[in-house]
């Protein structure tokens, strides 16, 4: 395959994954979140510009969750490039589910510094009793074509009261057995 044809087929697949995106504002509903399965999420910034991206969703109650974000750089020979200066990320909670009415109030804010970068950013929060939520990232891109970047929403589940009854069941079942051979040696 010759190098403009190459090229054809990039330019091709990421207007498709860019088609209709735009620096307004993006609101997408990712839905509830499974402590089993991360879920993932990306933007795109087309054409370039500052941004403030919304994502709603919803949690069960959990013993912690866990959310990311990464500026995802292409730079496409002889076209331009899309990358993301990442600025801010904030857990928004949304008792209601309805945005802009009042109720939302910010949990935790990532913002660049310590481990958080332009290129990434990462918060963790909880446990908490479950809800509607919105993830807020702002930023602005510096590629001649705009920006993208991908992130994820990790859940850690509430461990049910028979986890914790076999935790205490082992750790009496090891100092039985840690005891039992202290009393051998001493014998």
């Amino acid at each position: 395959m010759n190098t403009f044809l190459k090229r054809a087929v990039t330019v091709a697949i990421l207007a498709g994954v860019s088609a209709g995106a735009n620096a307004a504002p993006t609101n997408d509903m990712l839905g509830m979140v499974s402590p089993s399965v991360p879920t993932t999420f990306t933007g795109s910034v087309v054409p370039a510009g500052d941004f403030n991206d919304v994502f709603s969703f919803s949690l069960p109650a959990n013993s912690g969750s866990g959310y990311s974000v990464i500026n995802f750089p292409v730079d496409i020979p002889g076209t331009g490039s899309f990358n993301t200066i990442l600025s801010t990320m904030s857990l928004i909670s949304d008792p209601d589910g309805i945005r802009n009415n009042g109720d939302e109030h910010i949990l935790a804010s990532a913002v660049i510094g310590g481990s958080n970068t332009s290129d990434a950013l990462t918060l963790h929060w909880g446990p908490n009793a479950g809800g509607h939520f919105d993830l807020n990232i702002t930023g602005m891109t510096n590629g001649t074509l705009g920006g993208l970047y991908s992130g994820s929403i990790q859940v850690s589940p509430v461990p049910e009261p028979e986890t914790y009854a076999m935790l205490l069941a082992g750790l009496g079942l090891m100092g039985a057995v840690v005891r039992r051979r202290g009393q051998r040696k001493n014998s």
